[in-house]
């Protein structure tokens, strides 16, 4: 069973994702790509991850998706964080800027969320990839729909 579905009902957004932390911090697509929630606070979200040879695209380095899929989870998480527990969210936009080309060598990477605003229907979220040194790989911005449940 994921860990999603091991979380009990009618916790807060922020609840739910301390849990998961306490239970892990893989959701099903960490599983995927292997990455870890490390850290969540009211507004904020981070993931780690060390990018392996499987990320590869042709081209000889981490492709743009796997940057982009943990920028977006930072920056969704960070909303999760605020919601009520009647809330959900899904990512309408994600404006992504690739900094620097991300291979194996680069080791453990920190993608890091902060909401800039949320309303009742939507949020607005940003996110930084950094390397161990705060070295900047990517970063991004995020609109995301609030919904009730």
């Amino acid at each position: 069973m994921n860990l999603v579905a091991q979380l009990p009902p009618g916790l807060t957004g922020l609840q739910q994702l301390r849990k998961m932390i306490e239970m892990g911090g893989r959701p099903p697509i960490g599983e995927t790509l292997d990455f870890v929630l490390v850290d969540a606070g009211e507004g904020f979200a981070a993931f780690e991850a060390t990018p392996s040879l499987r990320a590869y695209n042709p081209l000889g380095t981490v492709h743009g998706g796997y940057a982009a899929t943990l920028l977006d989870s930072a920056c969704g998480c960070a909303a999760h964080s605020r919601l009520t527990p009647t809330q959900g969210y899904t990512t309408l936009e994600l404006k992504v800027a690739y900094h620097k080309a991300i291979t194996q060598e680069t080791g453990r990477l920190r993608a890091e969320g902060r909401v800039l605003s949320i309303g009742r229907r939507a949020a607005f979220a940003e996110a930084t990839l950094k390397d161990a040194d705060g070295k900047l790989y990517a970063s991004a911005t995020s609109t995301l729909l609030v919904f009730e449940r």
